[in-house]
């Protein structure tokens, strides 16, 4: 499945324009509501502002990508919304967003869309190509552009597979596990990629784990990262250095969390002790781990 599998033509809106952040989630479920994948169109308007009530989704660098996983959705979907003069989004770098993804998950264990969405998340942390979408003349072009972006990066994928022996490992993961998880991996990978450093980010979202870390990985990695806001297997990391944050710190401060890991700066995890993380050298314990 490919990106443009649920992106429908009729659901993309470029050269838009909204007072506020009510108006422009009114908008895209509207944009939505186009694709014919929404039962229950208020069910689904209610769900996104939910959401968006347990902590914005506006992830910075004038992106957002809000998200309802509900009844009211028969299938996956996406809708986009271009706003070249940017508007107010609560977001969390406080600048103003330009470009939104709306997803539509549908309540069920079929998951499989999930691969693409972490795809697109992925893509939109790379912000030459933000800026491709955000100028695109036509929906065709639009189109095109994510198409030859989705296929550079399989490619390098596939390239980069097994290149390097992981040093650092991280896991991210938030509740609902659709936007944030991914481009968390994305921006550390991204960054470690430039810092020449190996490391393997393992992600956990609404369909599962994937590239789920080795027994092996664990025992020769310097240190792990694990950037979440909801609960994950830790008694793996037993006797490793684990730095704590929350998924949005592996969105906005990657090179921190990755300097900080290869200095060891980060408490080493005693399973025995669960919810702990004890320093050596006799510091004190911390019953939430490092958090930043």
């Amino acid at each position: 499945m490919k990106i443009r599998d649920l992106l429908s033509p009729e659901s993309i809106r470029l050269h838009g324009s909204a007072a506020n952040k009510e108006e422009v989630l009114n908008k895209m479920v509207e944009l939505m509501a186009k694709s014919g994948k929404i039962t229950d169109v208020e069910a689904y308007r209610r769900g996104v502002f939910a959401r968006e009530e347990e902590g914005t989704t506006g992830i910075g660098e004038g992106i957002a990508i809000p998200h309802c996983k509900s009844d009211a959705v028969k299938a996956p979907g996406l809708a986009a919304l271009v706003v070249p003069d940017g508007v107010e989004f609560e977001a969390l770098d406080g600048e103003p967003v330009r470009i939104l993804f709306l997803i539509a998950a549908p309540n069920s264990e079929d998951n499989v869309h999930l691969d693409v969405l972490s795809r697109l998340s992925m893509l939109l942390m790379d912000t030459a190509f933000t800026q491709r979408l955000i100028n695109a003349g036509s929906v065709e072009s639009f189109l095109a552009i994510i198409d030859k972006a989705e296929h550079e990066r399989d490619a390098q994928e596939s390239k980069e597979r097994g290149a390097a022996q992981v040093r650092i490992l991280a896991v991210t993961a938030c509740p609902t596990g659709i936007a944030h998880t991914y481009m968390a991996a994305e921006a550390l990978e991204k960054k470690a990629q430039e810092l020449g450093v190996a490391l393997k980010v393992e992600t956990r979202g609404s369909g599962g784990a994937k590239n789920v870390l080795t027994d092996a990985e664990i025992a020769q990695a310097d240190a792990v990262i694990v950037a979440a806001d909801t609960k994950v297997p830790m008694e793996r990391f037993d006797g490793k250095r684990v730095l704590e944050c929350k998924v949005a710190d592996g969105i906005s401060k990657p090179e921190s969390l990755i300097n900080r890991a290869l200095q060891g700066d980060a408490p080493i995890y005693r399973a025995q002790e669960t919810g702990r993380a004890d320093k050596q050298d006799g510091q004190e314990k911390s019953g939430t781990g490092h958090m930043i």
